[in-house]
C-alpha cells in the first residue's frame, strides 16, 4: 500500500482543489467560492498526496478558514474536505482535519465548526471521534434539499488549562511568530460570514 504525503496548499494547486472538490462533494461551488477562501486562509488548506515521486495528482484536499465571529470568538471553519474515492478508507480524512486543526490552534482559534450532511455517517463519525458535537440541525441547508447537521468543536484557551505549559507550546509551534501573527483571525463583513455554505 503506497503511503501517503502532505503539504500544504500552494497557489498552482487551484485547479487540482477544484477538480477532486466538484468531482466528490454534492454542493457545486463556483471558482469564487475557492478563491474566498483559498486566497484568504491559504495556511488553513492542505493536500494528500501518494507517496511517488511519478504521481502528482492529489487524493484529498482540505480548505477552512479563520475570523472573528460576532466580533466575540476566534472561529475556525471548515468548508470542503475531499478524498478520492479510490483512497478512501486509510486515515487521509483525518489526517487533512488534524492538519488543519493544528494550524487553526497555533493561531488561536477557540472553536470550529462545520455543516454536514445529515446522512452523511462516515464524516458524521470522522468529526464525533475527533471531539466533534452536533450543534443543530439546519433543514434543508444543501441544494438538493438535504438537511445538515452543524457540528462544533470547542478548543481549549491557555487560560483554561491550569497545568498549562507555556514554553512546550511555544516549542511545539511548527511556525515562526511573524507566520503566526500575519495569519490571526480576521474581522469580515457579515455578508462573508459563510459558517452556512459547505458540501461535505
Amino acid at each position: 500500500m503506497a503511503s501517503i504525503a502532505y503539504r500544504p496548499y500552494v497557489e498552482s494547486d487551484l485547479p487540482h482543489v477544484m477538480s477532486l472538490v466538484q468531482s466528490e462533494l454534492s454542493e457545486p461551488y463556483v471558482i469564487y467560492t475557492f478563491r474566498y477562501f483559498l486566497y484568504q486562509w491559504p495556511h488553513l488548506a492542505f493536500l494528500a498526496y501518494p507517496d511517488d515521486p511519478n504521481d502528482h495528482r492529489p487524493i484529498g484536499a482540505i480548505v477552512c478558514k479563520q475570523s472573528t465571529h460576532k466580533n466575540l470568538a476566534n472561529r475556525g471553519y471548515i468548508a470542503m474536505l475531499s478524498v478520492d474515492k479510490l483512497w478512501r478508507k486509510r486515515g487521509i480524512a483525518s489526517s487533512l482535519v488534524r492538519h488543519s486543526l493544528e494550524a487553526m490552534k497555533a493561531n488561536g482559534v477557540e472553536e470550529i465548526v462545520l455543516e454536514t450532511e445529515y446522512d452523511n455517517h462516515a464524516a458524521l463519525g470522522l468529526y464525533e471521534s475527533l471531539g466533534f458535537i452536533r450543534e443543530k440541525r439546519l433543514h434543508r441547508f444543501y441544494l438538493n434539499g438535504k438537511d445538515a447537521f452543524r457540528l462544533i468543536l470547542t478548543v481549549p484557551t491557555p487560560s483554561s488549562l491550569g497545568d498549562y505549559d507555556s514554553d512546550r507550546s511555544k516549542s511545539s509551534t511548527p511556525r515562526s511568530s511573524a507566520a503566526l501573527n500575519m495569519y490571526r483571525a480576521i474581522k469580515v463583513s457579515e455578508s462573508d460570514d459563510s459558517d452556512e455554505e459547505s458540501g461535505r
